[in-house]
């Protein structure tokens, strides 16, 4: 899929509407508690302006109810912005988004100027990709950058409304998930694997069924593990357990077996008798595992054999953790994953979520080739799903 980029347009003199992930976290005092996103769209930023152009910024942040509230105001990205690119940021806390003071604003910007848009989703019309507040929108620019690779599974206003008027192409950092996570799927170098992890089957059903068509390995860990383990006839105790996508489990290892694919599994894990930090835990077979036990991560055994795995490969994918991360007494599993993949010679992708927040809190950050910027957006490609905000964006 070859999309056009920003470097496929004349910008001098352009007034650039761009759509970024600004949505960060903040405290309770409205302090950003990390910068990662804002850090990301500086290269396209930089580009932009460096061209000649004038910048129109527009992002959500958080879920305010379709109306303007405080607690989700842009300010404090604003202020960000302006500190790290040292120049003013144009920002008004205004509640329309659009409301005249925004669209004199824009008018007036010159080249090298940047403003900032209040939340977009402080208008109703934004999730409803609203034909008006998209108008309004694309009023303000002479053509469309989407670089929100996070939002790009969404058909909203400031995402699809606004391409379908003005000229759409792609940011650097759409652009590189385009060139690792798609020729991954579209043209990887083998071997390929996937390892996929985090609590449910239900959740991962698409990505499984979409990457039993193209993997030589599929590793599963995490609490999704103990639904194919269930299937396979073994007790998993008081593990996290799906019944009703047992016989789907079957199905998706017979799949695995016609395709030729080699389906992993645990072959031990870390059993405690309480979802807590400091639970009592023993490392326990997948055929001894106690009744009144849980699975919390997987074992050394299985640790090493997925290592083996991982460096046998060409091209590695990652979504989801392979048990409780958060408690480190249960990361083990986690982190023997993000090792092997540091250490490989592999194309490493780590596809967004807790797979991306794991990596940084374990320091593996800088090992891998690539860790996409979108949680639900990463599963929905992994899905091969078409990405709405991608899709409508200008072909090569």
């Amino acid at each position: 899929m070859s999309k056009k980029t920003v470097k496929d347009l004349d910008l001098k003199g352009k007034k650039v509407l761009m759509r970024v992930d600004f949505n960060v976290p903040l405290d309770e005092n409205g302090n950003i508690t990390d910068d990662t996103r804002i850090m990301a769209s500086l290269p396209t930023i930089n580009y932009i302006l460096e061209h000649g152009a004038a910048l129109i910024l527009m992002s959500h942040l958080g879920r305010p109810k379709n109306e303007p509230d405080p607690k989700f105001s842009l300010a404090p990205v604003a202020k960000k912005l302006s500190a790290v690119l040292a120049k003013p940021v144009i920002f008004n806390d205004d509640g329309l988004v659009t409301g005249p003071e925004t669209v004199a604003a824009a008018a007036s910007l010159k080249p090298g100027d940047i403003l900032l848009l209040q939340n977009t989703r402080f208008r109703v019309e934004e999730k409803k990709n609203d034909p008006g507040f998209s108008k309004e929108l694309a009023g303000l620019g002479d053509v469309f950058v989407n670089d929100a690779f996070g939002t790009a599974h969404r058909a909203h206003a400031s995402t699809v409304g606004v391409a379908q008027i003005l000229p759409g192409v792609s940011g650097f950092l759409i652009q590189k998930e385009l060139d690792f996570m798609g020729k991954a799927l579209e043209d990887p170098a083998r071997p390929f694997v996937a390892i996929l992890g985090g609590a449910k089957v239900s959740d991962k059903i698409g990505v499984i069924n979409n990457l039993l068509e193209k993997v030589d390995i599929l590793i599963i860990g995490g609490g999704m593990a103990y639904t194919f383990l269930k299937a396979q006839g073994y007790e998993i105790g008081k593990s996290l357990l799906e019944a009703d996508k047992i016989e789907l489990a079957k199905e998706l290892m017979t799949k695995a077996k016609a395709k030729g694919v080699n389906f992993l599994l645990p072959v031990d894990i870390v059993a405690a008798e309480a979802f807590a930090p400091d639970a009592s835990f023993k490392v326990v077979g997948i055929d001894a595992i106690p009744q009144e036990s849980m699975g919390l991560d997987i074992g050394p055994e299985t640790g090493k054999i997925f290592t083996k795995a991982i460096l046998s490969a060409k091209t590695v994918i990652w979504n989801g953790p392979m048990g409780v991360f958060e408690m480190p007494v249960f990361a083990k599993g986690t982190e023997a994953v993000a090792k092997a993949m540091a250490k490989s010679k592999a194309i490493t992708i780590i596809g967004g979520g807790d797979s991306a927040a794991a990596v940084k809190i374990l320091g593996y950050e800088n090992g891998m080739s690539h860790i996409s910027t979108g949680g639900g957006a990463s599963l929905e490609f992994l899905e091969g799903k078409l990405l709405p905000g991608i899709e409508i964006l200008q072909d090569k």
